[in-house]
């Protein structure tokens, strides 16, 4: 590969494939240049795009922030385990970049492959029934790295190495492209039905578990079991307060948290001092652990207020502008966006308790980790922020729309379990539990445990390992064969092609299809 070639390619993917902001703020432009808006109002629909998808950043990215001193608190208690692998996506990216060393820039080549793959795949809908483009880039981004890797192992390529075949690029790409395709197409209908129309499906790290509670979800409708959402809930006298999500969310927080801070008091109080400022750098005045704590839990509540404004500012440009792209260049396509989306709708106590129930499953399957020895393989999952809060959030959301408060409940903490079970298993199955320093295997190892890689990707690789050519070619003909599945089977014969209404006409399709709640008093 030449030095420019070379240049380029990382350009495209640096500076535009992994900034989604980018991505959306285009697409926005594109949509509105078709649909022939005035130049000043596709300059509009662009800024707020961006601006929007920039202000959802800040809320996630502080989010993170908030949490960070807790979890490295436990952390910090430490363990007589021996391994330890990180629960983190961009932990997980960086190990395998570690890995595949001089192979990088082959891998932004998988990517930009697959992106493509997933655009002809919607534009010939009619035939693939994919309906729903991948924009999140820097998750592309995180799963191609991923992707990758279990595909390469999966033909018993050993890393580090400097050569692979080229089928191997291929493949992954091919089953890449199709997964965010698939995936993408899987969570229309759940997010049409969480949004009322909104016009987006989710592009992230947890779809096919999205549409597995849908599955579920829509059973108990038609079943007429009553169910009552988080929405639905009324507090009477004092606790009326909770009604309000962000005195919920505050509150709640503060239990969650606040036990976390007083544990690590407790066994171990130096830790406290080390991490809280010094906010007056000429008395050296260090801010006190009780005040820094509330701060921090304040916090919370006001950066997930922030990511919803973020979500509120470019959603609706995105739908917008989409229209004009669906009608001219993606017949029956929409965009599938970040999940942080979703917290813009429902109910937002759905966000918090999601979290809470994934983090109180985590914590039960880490007893079993350490009562086990890591599962007798010396394994200690260490979880970051990123799959404890946007994973489980994200199922919470979805699980309480479709079944509601049980479900917020119980989804996120079985969620919380298998990320931890699930993740030790598959790091040490997959050699990734230690990175690759100086050409010698040490130091921490990682996993992506998001639901989709925890579940339906290590399957892909065992498949391939086991049936190399023919377990490639399987793992491709069912991806291809879901949305064949949604569109054939979904609906009774005479209303199959009430599939497309899904995108084109959210009110009509949910009349006719779309089993009414039968709400719990």
């Amino acid at each position: 590969m030449s030095g420019v070639f070379e240049q380029v390619i990382q350009i495209l993917v640096e500076e535009i494939l992994k900034q989604p902001y980018f991505i959306i703020g285009i697409t926005v432009a594109v949509g509105y240049i078709i649909l022939r808006k005035k130049w000043y109002e596709v300059l509009s629909g662009f800024i707020r795009a961006v601006v929007g998808y920039m202000i959802l950043q800040v809320g996630s990215g502080g989010l993170g922030g908030i949490a960070s001193p807790f979890i490295n608190g436990l952390q910090s208690l430490g363990s007589g385990l021996h391994t330890t692998v990180l629960l983190d996506t961009y932990m997980t990216q960086a190990t395998i970049e570690q890995w595949v060393g001089g192979l990088v820039s082959a891998v932004y080549i998988v990517l930009i492959s697959a992106f493509i793959m997933n655009i002809l795949l919607v534009r010939l809908s009619k035939i693939t029934k994919m309906r729903a483009v991948f924009t999140t880039g820097h998750v592309q981004m995180q799963q191609a790295f991923l992707g990758f890797y279990i595909i390469a192992w999966g033909f018993h390529i050993v890393f580090p190495t400097t050569t692979i075949p080229t089928y191997v690029y291929v493949v992954a790409g091919l089953i890449l492209g199709l997964y965010w395709a698939v995936g993408g197409n899987l969570t229309l209908k759940p997010a049409q039905e969480l949004t009322d129309g909104a016009g987006f499906a989710i592009a992230h790290q947890q779809m096919f578990s999205i549409a597995v509670l849908d599955i579920i979800g829509t059973k108990a409708q038609k079943s007429g079991k009553k169910i009552k959402k988080l929405e639905n809930m009324k507090f009477p006298g004092w606790l009326s307060i909770f009604n309000d999500s962000m005195v919920a969310t505050t509150f709640i927080m503060t239990l969650f948290f606040g036990t976390i801070a007083l544990i690590v008091q407790i066994a171990n109080p130096e830790y406290w001092i080390s991490v809280t400022p010094v906010l007056d750098k000429i008395s050296g005045y260090q801010q006190n652990t009780f005040f820094y704590v509330f701060k921090l839990i304040f916090q919370f509540a006001v950066y997930l207020a922030v990511l919803q404004l973020g979500v509120r500012t470019f959603v609706t440009e995105l739908t917008q502008a989409f229209q004009g792209i669906s009608e001219k260049l993606l017949p029956n396509a929409v965009p599938a966006v970040d999940c942080a989306v979703a917290y813009g709708f429902g109910s937002q106590n759905a966000v918090t308790f999601g979290f809470i129930a994934g983090a109180l499953g985590q914590i039960v399957a880490t007893g079993i980790l350490l009562a086990t020895g890591g599962f007798n393989m010396g394994i200690l999952v260490v979880t970051m922020f990123v799959p404890i809060f946007f994973d489980n959030a994200t199922i919470g959301v979805f699980a309480n729309t479709k079944l509601g408060v049980v479900g917020t409940f119980v989804a996120p903490f079985i969620n919380g379990v298998l990320q931890i079970v699930l993740s030790a298993f598959w790091a040490n199955t997959y050699g990734l539990t230690s990175g690759l320093i100086d050409g010698v295997a040490e130091g921490a190892g990682a996993w992506m445990a998001m639901n989709d890689w925890i579940t339906i990707w290590p399957v892909f690789g065992l498949i391939i390992r086991y049936l190399p050519v023919v377990g490639a070619g399987l793992v491709i003909v069912i991806l291809i064969a879901i949305p064949q599945i949604q569109y054939y089977f979904g609906h009774k014969k005479e209303d199959r092609e009430d599939y497309w209404l899904q995108v084109n006409d959210w009110e009509a399709y949910k009349a006719k299809h779309i089993t009414p709640y039968v709400v719990a008093e």
